[in-house]
């Protein structure tokens, strides 16, 4: 069974910085012009996060700020912690605070829960299709542009492992460099002569001539681009162990267990972050 990574919260600042922006979004200048004038600004309510359907949950910290941040006395109670399984129907979370903030803050709170709690219950699905392999499943940087971050969380939050974060924490010499610069030695070289001795770096390759090519320079891992699985098979093999093998482009939930019997290390999929379905979520107002 594969054994999943440590969960690390969310940096308060990224979680502040993300709530802020969102808020500042649906209230614009006016403020809730539904809610102000019908609720009392002194009156108080409870209401249950409900999740419609099965879920593995990630996002609940960007939940409790979106109340907070509009009243600081807020309770918020955890019924699942962020990285747990919730069956259709039942309820993750219970907030209780002023009725202006619960309703104001609502929509903010579930469209992060339901963005976060999509990708988490995607990856959990495409790691329960490999379990027993060995294989992990990455993200990549396909994300939402100002939402890496938090997307990538929620990959952890289903069992996932993270790729690269950026452009500047690790090296992946892809086909268009190569072209550009001449090669792959070429492509190297220059990345050798400017990287510290901290950073990996990763090739991506496309055939088993490039694979053999790549194995003779002092590198980390290659990324195996869109090989069918009798190839990547036989890029197992030429690899030998010498480096990290990641299977990469048009994986599926029917083709990445049949990937991960290759012996391929990990298998990176943007579906993850470019494609999860939102999940249905609700705030249930309890009387």
């Amino acid at each position: 069974m594969n054994t999943p990574e440590p969960l690390t919260p969310l940096p308060r600042h990224l979680v502040e910085k993300a709530v802020r922006e969102a808020l500042e979004e649906d209230l614009g200048l006016a403020g809730d012009i539904t809610t102000d004038p019908i609720i009392p600004a002194e009156a108080r309510g409870a209401a249950a996060i409900v999740v419609r359907e099965p879920a593995c949950i990630a996002g609940l910290d960007l939940a409790e700020a979106a109340f907070r941040a509009l009243d600081p006395d807020v309770a918020f109670d955890r019924i699942v912690d962020d990285g747990g399984k919730a069956k259709a129907g039942t309820a993750i979370a219970r907030v209780e605070g002023l009725t202006r903030a619960l309703l104001t803050g609502e929509r903010t709170a579930l469209n992060f829960l339901g963005r976060l709690c999509g990708i988490a219950t995607l990856t959990a699905a495409y790691v329960d299709a490999v379990d027993g392999t060995g294989a992990r499943i990455a993200d990549t940087r396909k994300t939402t542009p100002g939402l890496r971050g938090l997307e990538k969380y929620a990959v952890r939050c289903g069992g996932g492992v993270n790729h690269r974060f950026g452009l500047y924490d690790a090296v992946l010499v892809k086909d268009n460099h190569i072209a550009a610069a001449g090669g792959i030695g070429a492509a190297l070289s220059h990345v050798r002569a400017r990287g510290g001795h901290m950073v990996k770096i990763e090739v991506e390759v496309d055939t088993l001539d490039q694979l053999r090519e790549a194995l003779t320079y002092p590198i980390d891992a290659v990324l195996l681009d869109n090989m069918d699985v009798a190839t990547l098979e036989e890029a197992v093999t030429i690899a030998e162990g010498k480096v990290v093998t990641e299977a990469s482009g048009g994986v599926t939930l029917e083709s990445v267990a049949a990937i991960a019997r290759t012996g391929v290390d990990l298998i990176s999929v943007g579906a993850l972050t470019h494609s999860p379905r939102n999940l249905d979520s609700s705030l249930e107002w309890e009387q």
